[in-house]
C-alpha cells in the first residue's frame, strides 16, 4: 500500500510517498501540478492521499486527489490520542498539527519540542502524556532579513549561505546584519529549548524545516546538544501517520 502525502507551505511544496511507513520518494517544488501528480500515482500505484496546506484554497486538489485514490481531508479534529488544549483548534496551523501527529507516533512517552526552521519559526510541545498545549509562532530567518532592508531607510537586503558553518563577526554592515539575524535566532532557539527543558524533563528536541541543516549545525556546541535530533521530513511523516489513525 503506498501513500502519497502534500505539504503545501508559504515557500516550497513537498511531496513524499510512503509505503507503509517508509519514505520511498520525495520531491520539492514550487507548485503542485496535476500532471506530475498522476505520473507519481500511476508509478507508484498510489491508494492512499493527504495534504496539509498554508492556503484554504485547495478545493481543486483536493477533487482531483478524490477522483484518483482515497483522499483523506485532514484537519485538526483527527487527534488520536492526543488531548489538544489549543483554545482555537479551527485556526491551528495543519503543519503544525501534522508535526505534532510525527511525534505522538515517532517518540511515544516522550516530552518532545518541535521547532520547525521554515519561513516562520515555530516552537510546539507535545508532553510526554500526549498533552499539546500550544506553542509559539516566531520570524523565519529571510523574513528577518527582509524586514531589516524594508522597516530602514539604508540597511540593504542581505542574502546568506545556507551552507556556511560559522557565524562571522560583524566588521561591515552586511556582516553585521547576518550576525544579528543568525546569532539572534539561535539565542531565541537556545531561550526556548532551556524554558520547555525546565519545564518538561527529558527533553527531545527536534529540528525541521528549510533552514534546519544550517541551525542543527549551529547549535552542534549547545549545551542541548544531545538532546537535538534533525529531522527534515517530520510534517510528511505526520500526515502519513494521519491516513493509518
Amino acid at each position: 500500500m503506498h501513500n502519497l502525502v502534500i505539504d503545501i507551505g508559504n515557500t516550497y511544496s513537498k511531496l513524499a510517498i510512503f509505503e507503509q511507513k517508509k519514505l520511498i520518494y520525495f520531491q520539492q517544488l514550487e507548485r503542485v501540478e496535476e500532471q506530475n501528480l498522476l505520473q507519481l500515482i500511476t508509478e507508484y500505484q498510489i491508494e492512499n492521499s493527504t495534504v496539509s496546506s498554508v492556503s484554504n484554497t485547495i478545493e481543486n486538489l483536493e477533487t482531483w486527489l478524490k477522483a484518483h485514490t482515497n483522499y483523506t481531508r485532514f484537519n485538526t479534529k483527527i487527534t488520536g490520542k492526543i488531548k489538544n488544549h489549543y483554545e482555537s483548534p479551527e485556526t491551528l496551523g495543519l503543519d503544525r498539527w501534522a508535526k505534532v501527529v510525527a511525534a505522538h507516533c515517532l517518540y511515544q512517552g516522550q516530552n518532545t519540542l518541535m521547532i520547525d526552521a521554515g519561513t516562520c519559526i515555530t516552537y510546539d510541545v507535545l508532553t510526554a502524556n500526549n498533552e499539546y498545549f500550544g506553542g509559539s509562532i516566531s520570524l523565519g530567518l529571510n523574513m528577518r532579513f527582509k524586514a531589516l532592508n524594508h522597516y530602514t531607510g539604508r540597511l540593504p537586503l542581505v542574502a546568506w549561505d545556507k551552507t556556511q558553518t560559522e557565524i562571522e563577526e560583524g566588521t561591515n554592515t552586511n556582516k553585521a546584519i547576518k550576525r544579528g539575524v543568525l546569532q539572534g535566532a539561535l539565542n531565541e532557539i537556545e531561550g526556548f529549548i532551556a524554558l520547555e527543558h525546565k519545564k518538561n524533563k527529558n527533553l527531545k528536541v527536534v529540528i525541521t524545516g528549510g533552514d534546519s541543516v544550517f541551525l542543527t549545525k549551529q547549535l552542534k556546541n549547545s549545551i542541548f546538544a544531545a538532546q537535538i535530533t534533525h529531522e527534515p521530513y517530520l510534517v510528511l511523516k505526520g500526515l502519513n501517520e494521519v491516513i493509518t489513525l
